[in-house]
């Protein structure tokens, strides 16, 4: 392989591992942030109208909030919120998520349509954390890698 594709190789793979890596920890931080410190509620899924929608593994949830929710100059009115949790990503949605079907979540309450499934709803949400990062730390090795070998 050709010193320059190798280097230029080596520095794209380690960026990549990298950006994995912070959005995997950003990630994780938030959805743990959020069912800590949100309010827990009931949401209801909703069918999803377009086809682009409907292949998407993370349902479309619609439930409502009282009228102190929001941030500063927020619309002091009750409101629906229609959404789809953060950090849902089975290859195919869980017969369970099915329209109609009502959801236990927790949302931020400064901006209520950061939503994640309750700790209950989602079954091993650390193995796809896991595998996420364990992408990320391959893609960084194998850049370090092709690197350390240009250098030598």
């Amino acid at each position: 392989m050709d010193t320059t594709t190798a280097t230029a190789g080596g520095w794209l793979l380690g960026l990549f591992g990298g950006v994995l890596l912070l959005w995997c920890a950003a990630e994780v931080r938030l959805r743990h942030r959020v069912r800590r410190r949100g309010v827990a509620a009931v949401a209801t899924v909703v069918a999803d109208d377009d086809a682009h929608g409907q292949l998407d593994s993370a349902p479309l949830l619609s439930f409502s909030v009282p009228p102190s929710v929001g941030g500063p100059g927020a619309c002091r009115i009750a409101g629906l919120v229609l959404t789809r949790p953060r950090g849902h990503t089975p290859l195919r949605r869980p017969d369970r998520f099915a329209p109609g079907a009502p959801v236990r979540i927790c949302y931020d309450p400064e901006r209520p349509s950061r939503v994640v499934l309750a700790a209950g709803e989602i079954s091993r949400p650390a193995v796809a954390d896991l595998l996420w990062s364990a992408l990320g730390v391959a893609c960084l090795a194998a850049g370090a890698g092709l690197l350390a070998v240009v250098g030598s």
